[in-house]
């Protein structure tokens, strides 16, 4: 709201700003033309989608070229009103969302900042552009007519999310000179973000993701009939495929582009499918497996019901722009999250997975995924392989911390660039024999950028003899780290995976997440046919609703030293996890349902070292959650233990039973007195 004590000097102000740059050489007038075709189709999308609210579109925007003939879109937005700069949120970031993780348009439209740094993610979302300045200016008039102005200045990037950072303070608008733009650029390129200022924007993000999906899957399940689960999925798919582009070789596809024409090789879903192989093509893919996901997105996309034009428009231009609109910002950005593991999430949540007749595809919180990639000491020489990928989770967790420890110990540029593409294209292996889930396991592969080279559409059990699946295709996978969340109605609640991947195994160290039945003698055979080749460290028993929404089974982790049979003095760790230091809910209209409680992030980090390291790493947990044991590698139905409770009297036991005892005593005593009127009724 305005204060109704203050006049609107915004004329003012956009004299102001107009003149700083029409003596700067940047007469805004000027800019009134489209600059990029691109940028005002982004602007003009993201001004319509907010119904208006956010106000004339940026007052100003410029398309300014530094030394190295790269272009950065400043977009500029003022106020006339005092204390209209910038609106920040209780975390200390621009606050341009609602508590809904909606866009907060009254912020949006009633501040300088909040307005640029909106339209500045259009640009990132809408266009190939990846970094955006964004500025905000207001001013005021004092009590004798004097104006005073402040400015604000940040960078909106994939960096940084799209949150808006600081670059730093200005008096005006100079540092657009071209003669001073160099060290303004330099500035930008010199800012960057702590790993926890990271991690706090990754979960941000995380968090609108999960109400774009809901607002996307109520949309398509309610608006768009006669879609079955798999068209959907195929649906999300393509229109991500086709719209992610690769700069300067592949254009991204833009819903202008689809025009519901009914002309043979002209139809939406042609033209989708051309994007997607230049794309595939691109990314050089070999072409049996670019021919898969063609041919098996071609199915849907070419179908006649979703081509054809209802007043003007097809079905599938109309859930391809759904699909855009909704989650277009988020794998534009960058996010390096289980991006489809969530939007499998949600489609489940709300659709359910006709081919998930046993209710047993359970798909892994993306924490729990990096705690088993964490367990099973995956580093950037590690070569990790799933037998169950599902949508790929644990991989992307894997690819994550292995991209980590390079970019941690590789100090050159170009030594880390080569081995970026190293991890992506011969470090991972997944294998998932769901065709629906295998898409999303390849999309989100893509998205990640792309590490989907060796996901195939496989049965680990029957159809894989270890071998790559693509490029080298002469040579077995030389994995050292195993991870896996298998279906558990599967023989041993899935240990078969467990048997079978281990035995295939050298060496390294293997992490699984499995129903804890199979620790106590649903998969003792199982068990022991491991253990004669492989060494169990650890058994974590994790909390009760981990799975909370599909699954309320209890859950256990199994940590295996791979290559060494297990011998009977081998110590185990035995851990109890349940309080893993979240509290969760299911409920489907809030916000969050995952709350650290304070200590989370520091009772995983903990479980980690407490498995690599043993009890001197004991801090948070007590010794009634850590207990050193062992097992009998004959047994097979002895790996789920807790720390033994000592029933042994203490001489304090002793001591506390009899004071207890004389205290009971003297209050009856007291009591028969006071009842018979004796003494110390102060009679």
């Amino acid at each position: 709201m305005k204060n109704a004590s203050q006049k609107s000097v915004e004329p003012n102000v956009a004299d102001l700003v107009n003149g700083w740059l029409k003596s700067y050489g940047l007469d805004y007038k000027l800019q009134q033309e489209p600059l990029n075709p691109q940028i005002d189709k982004a602007l003009e999308e993201y001004h319509s989608k907010s119904g208006g609210v956010g106000g004339n579109r940026p007052d100003a925007k410029l398309l300014l070229r530094d030394s190295n003939l790269t272009y950065w879109p400043i977009l500029i937005e003022y106020k006339g009103y005092k204390d209209r700069l910038v609106k920040f949120g209780s975390d200390g970031q621009i606050a341009n969302r609602n508590a809904k993780n909606e866009p907060d348009f009254k912020n949006i439209n009633s501040y300088a900042v909040n307005g640029a740094v909106h339209y500045a993610n259009a640009l990132l979302h809408y266009t190939d552009y990846t970094d955006v300045i964004a500025i905000g200016v207001t001013g005021w008039k004092d009590a004798i007519g004097t104006l005073h102005h402040e400015i604000g200045v940040y960078l909106v990037a994939k960096s940084n999310f799209g949150t808006g950072q600081k670059v730093a303070d200005y008096t005006d608008l100079s540092f657009l000179r071209k003669k001073n733009f160099g060290t303004f650029v330099d500035k930008v390129k010199a800012l960057s973000l702590t790993p926890k200022e990271v991690e706090r924007l990754k979960e941000q993000r995380d968090r609108e993701i999960g109400a774009s999906l809901v607002r996307l899957n109520n949309d398509i399940y309610q608006q768009e009939k006669g879609l079955s689960e798999s068209a959907r999925v195929h649906l999300v798919a393509a229109s991500i495929i086709a719209t992610i582009g690769i700069p300067g070789k592949v254009a991204t596809l833009e819903k202008s582009e689809l025009k519901s024409s009914t002309e043979d090789g002209n139809r939406d879903g042609d033209i989708i499918l051309r994007k997607i192989d230049a794309f595939l093509k691109e990314k050089k893919l070999p072409s049996d497996k670019k021919d898969l996901i063609v041919r098996t997105l071609q199915n849907t996309l070419t179908t006649d019901n979703i081509n054809k034009p209802v007043n003007g428009e097809s079905q599938l231009k109309r859930v391809f722009t759904k699909i855009v609109d909704d989650l277009g910002i988020y794998y534009k950005i960058g996010l390096t999250t289980d991006f489809t593991g969530k939007l499998f999430n949600e489609m489940y949540s709300w659709l359910g997975f006709t081919q998930d007749k046993l209710n047993d595809v359970v798909l892994t919180p993306s924490y729990v995924a990096t705690l088993l990639v964490r367990l099973a000491r995956v580093d950037k020489d590690s070569y990790v392989w799933d037998f169950a990928t599902g949508s790929a989770g644990l991989l992307v967790a894997a690819m994550n911390e292995m991209l980590a420890d390079a970019k941690t110990k590789l100090k050159s540029p170009d030594a880390f660039a080569l081995k970026e593409a190293e991890i992506k294209a011969n470090q991972l292996l997944g294998l998932e024999v769901l065709s629906d889930i295998y898409m999303l396991a390849i999309l989100n592969m893509i998205i990640m950028g792309d590490g989907s080279s060796n996901i195939l559409n496989r049965d680990s059990l029957n159809d894989f003899d270890g071998y790559y699946g693509f490029g080298k295709t002469d040579e077995k996978f030389p994995a050292t780290a195993f991870v896996l969340n298998p279906p558990y109605s599967w023989p041993g609640n899935g240990m078969i995976f467990v048997e079978r991947a281990l035995s295939m195994m050298q060496k390294g160290y293997a992490a699984i997440i499995i129903q804890n039945s199979a620790g106590s003698g649903k998969a003792a055979e199982f068990n022991k046919r491991i253990l004669t080749h492989s060494t169990l460290l650890a058994s974590i028993k994790m909390p009760l609703d981990l799975f909370i929404g599909k699954s309320s089974v209890q859950t256990q982790i199994y940590v295996f030293r791979v290559g060494e049979a297990h011998r009977k003095d081998d110590t185990v760790k035995f851990i109890d996890f349940s309080n893993d230091g979240y509290k969760r809910t299911n409920r489907k209209k809030a916000s969050v349902n995952l709350r650290d409680l304070g200590d989370a992030k520091a009772r995983y980090a903990e479980l980690v070292n407490l498995v690599r390291f043993g009890k001197k790493k004991l801090k948070i947990f007590t010794e009634k959650e850590y207990y050193e044991g062992t097992i009998d590698p004959a047994n097979g139905s002895d790996w789920n233990q807790t720390a033994p409770i000592d029933a042994r009297p203490t001489l304090a036991d002793f001591k506390k039973t009899v004071a207890d005892y004389l205290a009971w005593e003297v209050s009856n005593l007291l009591k028969k007195e006071a009842a018979s009127g004796g003494p110390g009724l102060g009679k």
